[in-house]
């Protein structure tokens, strides 16, 4: 298991100093990944199970995995993949 915080080496920047289009590819999916555990993790939490209603998860927004640092998910904000709904909580935007 790594350790907790910021992992340097999943980050890489273009020669000018932006960030990667594959550093921000692998931060999505990385929060895609976390968001959905989170949603399966609620939804069995609340007793689904074949005999009862199946209600989805009421999970939209997550904090983010902390091995990217703020200025990813800044720059995913910026892009319009992600949207902040409050004081580090992100959810994925439609479209």
């Amino acid at each position: 298991m790594s350790p907790p915080g910021p992992q340097q080496d999943l980050v890489q920047r273009n020669p000018d100093g932006s960030l990667t289009k594959e550093t921000l590819k692998r931060a999505m999916k990385a929060f895609r990944r976390r968001l959905k555990l989170t949603r399966e993790e609620d939804e069995n939490r609340l007793g689904h199970d074949a005999m009862t209603s199946g209600r989805k998860s009421a999970i939209v927004g997550i904090k983010p995995p902390e091995q990217y640092p703020q200025e990813v998910w800044d720059a995913l904000v910026e892009l319009g993949r992600l949207r902040r709904i409050e004081s580090g909580v992100y959810e994925i935007t439609e479209g």
